[in-house]
């Protein structure tokens, strides 16, 4: 019978409150409330996509800018992350994806590798997505990235509209941590690495 991987995190600064709770192995289910509705688009796609049951509540200051909110939430989905995986056994570890929409067309290849790494080739046309600023996207994969321990590389190979630019890194890393997550049966107990350890 496989463990529960699951975890919730709660982090507590003077600039925001975020609780975050996380199960790899749901069906997709999202409780997302952060303030700043593109963003909540995002975190709610990136739920469905992933088949993750995630919930996330966040007060932030607002009233400054979405940056603490949106960096915030990145560092403690991506600690939320790593502690529902735990020693990794068993996982399939590398996932790439190709993920079209409209006339976008992003490239996500990641490595659950412990070993924090972003490569972000994405540049949106436009600053402002509504009122949610396009420089925060890159923002929210840096800090996701770093406090889940992946090696994790977004490229937009072509798209125009900012929209779908977003929307299309958020799916393919949904889709492509979905992949990489999944038990492979003949992994068994073991971890993916030849060195015993992520």
């Amino acid at each position: 019978m496989q463990k529960m991987r699951s975890a919730t995190v709660e982090r507590r600064t003077k600039e925001t409150d975020v609780a975050v709770t996380l199960d790899l192995d749901g069906t997709g289910k999202a409780d997302i409330a952060t303030g700043v509705g593109f963003f909540d688009h995002m975190l709610d796609l990136f739920a469905r996509h992933a088949l993750f049951d995630l919930t996330v509540k966040v007060t932030g200051d607002l009233h400054i800018d979405q940056h603490h909110t949106v960096e915030d939430t990145g560092i403690a989905l991506g600690e939320a992350f790593r502690k529902a995986l735990g020693d990794k056994r068993g996982i399939t570890r590398y996932a790439d994806i190709h993920l079209p929409m409209d006339e976008t067309l992003t490239r996500v290849a990641v490595d659950i590798s412990g070993r924090p790494f972003l490569v972000f080739r994405t540049h949106f046309v436009r600053e402002k997505i509504g009122n949610f600023d396009t420089e925060l996207v890159r923002e929210w994969f840096q800090a996701f990235a770093t406090n889940a321990g992946l090696t994790l590389h977004v490229e937009t190979l072509y798209g125009e509209n900012a929209h779908h630019i977003a929307e299309s890194s958020f799916k393919g890393l949904a889709r492509t941590l979905r992949k990489a997550v999944s038990v492979d049966p003949r992994e068994g107990e073991r971890i993916p690495s030849t060195k015993g350890a992520l």
